[in-house]
């Protein structure tokens, strides 16, 4: 049993993750989250805490913003996209319960206080911004450093509001050339 409730966007995603795990769930219904739906994740964040498991998409990295404002010091789970397609649809209703699982263990805690290790600079000096393959260089350390992909603000506030140290970053960083090489 999972103590902190997962907050998902469908009931789709329910079923998938009580496929994988014991779990309490709320569903966001979309990205349209009306009051009564913060107010529950906020009341959950205050008692038991959330595990926000949003879709590795567009819609649902806005969906984990607006929660994530909303349940401040809450926790991150992130599904690569390739863990989350079935048939040119990405969700995580498509993953299998291995895959839920494995994102599950691997939470981020969102600080809100404290400043992170990683600069911007660092950020440049690996080619994850102002480089020409930066895109794809962000994806691959995003799933190394266990905090999803994101364009090269968010990843740079990831990095900062996860805690990310310079001995992670820098193992990622290391892991990443030799993926990209080979």
């Amino acid at each position: 049993m999972i103590r902190e409730i997962i907050v998902v966007e469908g009931k789709d995603d329910t079923v998938a993750i009580k496929r994988a795990v014991d779990a309490d769930t709320i569903e966001t219904n979309g990205s349209a989250i009306g009051n009564d739906v913060l107010k529950r994740i906020a009341l959950a964040n205050e008692r038991r805490g959330i595990i926000i498991f949003t879709d590795p998409d567009h819609a649902g990295e806005r969906i984990r913003k607006i929660v994530a404002r909303h349940a401040p010091g809450c926790k991150h789970a992130f599904l690569p996209q390739e863990k989350a397609m079935y048939k040119g649809d990405i969700g995580i209703e498509n993953a299998s319960p291995e895959a839920i699982r494995a994102a599950l263990s691997e939470l981020r805690t969102e600080s809100v206080d404290e400043a992170g290790e990683i600069s911007w600079e660092d950020l440049m000096d690996a080619g994850l911004i102002v480089h020409p393959d930066a895109s794809n260089r962000r994806l691959v350390m995003g799933k190394l450093l266990g905090i999803g992909y994101a364009n090269g603000k968010q990843f740079y506030k990831r990095c900062t509001s996860f805690r990310i140290s310079k001995a992670e970053f820098t193992e990622a960083y290391r892991q990443m050339e030799k993926e990209l090489e080979g």
